[in-house]
C-alpha cells in the first residue's frame, strides 16, 4: 500500500515530564500544500486519540483520511493557501515511538517500559517537530478532542508557538466523567486475561478488554439524540443475533460490536492505556497555580476560535466556553461558535458542513 508518512528524528535523549527518556524516538508526519518562502503559511493538527497521521488523502498516498472533508483543496483548511502538517501522537502506534515500539536499551518492544506519557510530552515532541521543519511560528494550531488538550499545552509551553489557534470539543482539564469513563476503558483492558500486564501478542491479543473499552468510547462520542434517531428500538431480525445466551438482539448493539470488530486489532491496546492515563493526568491549571484562566493567559496568541458542541457528553460545551473566555482575558481576539449538532463529541468528524463553515471563515478572514 502507498504510504505518505515521514519519519522526524526527536532530540535524543527526549526528556518525558514525569521522568525517563527516549532514545532514538521518531513521529511519522505527513503534509499537504507547499511551505511558502516565508515559512508563515504553516497549519499543524494535533489528533484525538487513536488517529494516524493521516488526515487526508495526498499524491503519496490517495486513500480517504480521518478528516477527509475538511483538508485539502479548496476545502475549509484549504491547502491552495496553506501547508499542513499532521502527526501520530508521541506513544500511539500508527509510526510514532510508543509502548508498541522497539526499546533501543533491550531489542524487546518497550510494553509497560515505555515511560509515563503526558499530553505535554505529546505537545513538545510536536514542537520539535515544527521546529525541525524550520518553522519558527505557525500560522494555525489546530486541535481537536485529546488533541486539543496536546494544542492547548503546546501554546502554554511554547506561548510564541503560533500566530493563531482552532480549539474544538477539548478541555483545559480531565473532568471526572471523562475520567470515569476511561478508567473503565482502561480496567476493561487489563482484566482481559490475555493483556498478561501488556504482555499480549498477536494469537494472544485482549479481544474481549479493547472491544468493550470501545464501545463505551463509541457511547460518549455521540449523544442520546444521535442513538434514538439512529436505531430507536429496533430489534435485529432472528437469523442475525447470536445464539449465545443474553446476546445482542438490537440494532443499537449490533452497530456497537462492529464498530468495535473493526478497531480492536488495529490499535494496539499498551498504546491506548498509555494515551487514555496521558487525558486523564492532563491539567492545564498546573501552569497557574491551580486556576485555568491564569494559565491560559500565559500563551500569547493573536486571534482563536473554540467550537463546542451542546450535545458532546464528553468536553462539554462549558468547558469550551471557560477556554474562549480565559484566551479572551488574556488579549487574543475569540470567535466562539456553539453548535447544536446532535452527533454529539464526534460532530467535528461528521457535521463537515457546520464546522466545516466555521473553520473556513475562520482561516479566511487570516
Amino acid at each position: 500500500m502507498p504510504d505518505a508518512r515521514r519519519y522526524f528524528d526527536l532530540p535524543s535523549p527526549f526528556a518525558m515530564k514525569r521522568g525517563g527518556e527516549l532514545i532514538g524516538a521518531k513521529l511519522a508526519y505527513e503534509t499537504w500544500g507547499t511551505l511558502n518562502a516565508a515559512r508563515d503559511n504553516a497549519c499543524f493538527i494535533l489528533t484525538g486519540l487513536s488517529p494516524s497521521a493521516h488526515v487526508a488523502s495526498n499524491a503519496d498516498d490517495p486513500s480517504h483520511g480521518w478528516w477527509e472533508e475538511m483538508v485539502g483543496p479548496g476545502k475549509p483548511i484549504d491547502t491552495n493557501r496553506w501547508f499542513v502538517i499532521c502527526a501520530n501522537t508521541l506513544g500511539s502506534c500508527k509510526g510514532s515511538t510508543g509502548p508498541a515500539s522497539i526499546n533501543p536499551a533491550t531489542g524487546e518492544i518497550y510494553r509497560l517500559d515505555f515511560p509515563d506519557l503526558t499530553l505535554e510530552d505529546v505537545a513538545n515532541a510536536s514542537y520539535e517537530l515544527v521546529r525541525g521543519l524550520g518553522i519558527e511560528r505557525l500560522a494555525c494550531l489546530i486541535g481537536n478532542s485529546m488533541g486539543g488538550m496536546s494544542a492547548l499545552a503546546y501554546l502554554v509551553l511554547h506561548p510564541d508557538g503560533a500566530h493563531t489557534h482552532i480549539s474544538i470539543s477539548t478541555a483545559p482539564q480531565a473532568q471526572p466523567f471523562a475520567i470515569a469513563i476511561r478508567s473503565l476503558q482502561r480496567e476493561a483492558i487489563r482484566l482481559d486475561p490475555n493483556w498478561k500486564q501488556g504482555h499480549y501478542d498477536d494469537e494472544h491479543y485482549p479481544e474481549a478488554g479493547m472491544s468493550i473499552a470501545r464501545k463505551l468510547g463509541v457511547i460518549t462520542y455521540r449523544s442520546a439524540m444521535e442513538w434514538v434517531g439512529r436505531f430507536a428500538r429496533i430489534r435485529l431480525d432472528s437469523e442475525e443475533r447470536p445464539e449465545e445466551p443474553f446476546a445482542y438482539e438490537f440494532q443499537v448493539e449490533s452497530y456497537l460490536a462492529g464498530h468495535a470488530r473493526r478497531f480492536v486489532r488495529s490499535f494496539d491496546p499498551n498504546s491506548y492505556l498509555y494515551l487514555s492515563r496521558a487525558s486523564d493526568w492532563f491539567d492545564i491549571a498546573e501552569y497557574g497555580g491551580g486556576n485555568v484562566a491564569a494559565a491560559l493567559k500565559r500563551i500569547r496568541i493573536e486571534r482563536a476560535l473554540v467550537i463546542g458542541v451542546s450535545t458532546d457528553i464528553l468536553f462539554p460545551l462549558t468547558q469550551q466556553e471557560q477556554i474562549a473566555g480565559a484566551l479572551k482575558d488574556a488579549g487574543a481576539g475569540v470567535d466562539f461558535v456553539a453548535l447544536d449538532s446532535p452527533q454529539g463529541h464526534d460532530a467535528f468528524l461528521v457535521d463537515i458542513e457546520r464546522f466545516g463553515a466555521a473553520i473556513a471563515r475562520f482561516l479566511a478572514s487570516l
